[in-house]
């Protein structure tokens, strides 16, 4: 059994003109996370960069009766869900530095649900050669929950998506092979909302009701002269995710900026420098001339995405 395997990632872009080569599924607003069920009935669960999932996410066990007899390697999504039965990354946010949620209210108060959309090990045969329509037949004919996939030319399901406020969909090709840890165009992500993943540089006081907290974060991602500056971010946190990220940050502060360009002196004011460390989500409406987010809005950490891959 391969173990661990690297996620295959997919590119952004938009539906393909010929969908009858594509298979469409939805877009899960979570974490890739690959789960390994061995013949002796053990599972083990990682995600990017073999972090060790297994006991963060223990719901995940309840996939081992049902591969009874089975040894598998899947590759699917962790996912919280609102009470309206939407995928919440904001509800996901407070499961994921919990190492033990069996011990705390958040397990029966949070429950998460495991989404396998690709089959990469059946009973001693790797399948990353098999084309991507042979795997889902083969995932589809085990005992498992496996989220709906359409045909490549449903082209309204991507406005289907959007009004119900999902993220979006992935474009995959029928006859494409897995490639572990490549980001491939046999797999296009065609997004609702422009996402993206940014490192946090520094942070800037707040002011008012949060005055002597972290007001808003100072975003950057990795440039061939090291880190260049995206802007900032101020909106999309509550008073419990603003009193995390001051816990995370203070630790994190040295006495210069590791931006590799100066910032705008309105940004330098007041500002406190971190090493950056830590990797967050925000959605924006698009860049502006000078390459910064605007209308910028704070989604959650991503402990599960390393700094030195957050590039322009």
């Amino acid at each position: 059994m391969p173990y661990p395997v690297e996620p295959m990632l997919a590119v952004p872009g938009e539906l393909p003109r010929d969908g009858s080569h594509y298979a469409l599924e939805i877009k899960w607003d979570g974490i890739r996370a690959i789960a390994y069920v061995d013949a002796d009935a053990t599972l083990r669960l990682t995600g990017r960069k073999g972090a060790d999932y297994t006991q963060r996410y223990p719901e995940v066990a309840e996939l081992v009766p049902r591969l009874a007899g089975h040894r598998v390697v899947l590759d699917g999504e962790i996912v919280a869900f609102d009470p309206a039965g939407r995928p919440s990354f904001a509800r996901l946010q407070r499961r994921m530095h919990v190492t033990d949620p069996g011990s705390t209210l958040l397990f029966s108060l949070i429950p998460i649900a495991y989404l396998p959309f690709d089959l990469l090990y059946l009973d001693g045969y790797a399948l990353f050669d098999l084309p991507y329509a042979d795997r889902r037949t083969l995932l589809e004919s085990l005992d498992l929950d496996v989220p709906q996939r359409f045909p490549g030319d449903t082209v309204e399901l991507l406005e289907v998506t959007r009004g119900q406020g999902l993220e979006g969909v992935v474009a995959k090709r029928l006859d494409a092979p897995y490639r572990q840890g490549r980001r491939s165009e046999w797999w296009i992500k065609v997004k609702n909302l422009d996402t993206r993943e940014v490192v946090i540089g520094g942070w800037r006081s707040g002011k008012g009701r949060r005055s002597g907290g972290v007001g808003s974060l100072l975003m950057g991602a990795f440039g061939p002269r090291g880190l260049a500056y995206l802007g900032h971010v101020g909106t999309g946190f509550t008073e419990t995710v603003l009193d995390d990220l001051y816990a995370l940050l203070v630790p994190l502060e040295i006495g210069d900026s590791a931006f590799a360009e100066p910032l705008p002196p309105e940004m330098t004011r007041d500002s406190r420098w971190v090493r950056p460390e830590l990797v967050g989500e925000v959605a924006f409406t698009t860049y502006t001339q000078e390459r910064r987010l605007r209308n910028a809005v704070w989604r959650g950490l991503r402990p599960d995405k390393v700094p030195a891959e957050i590039t322009l």
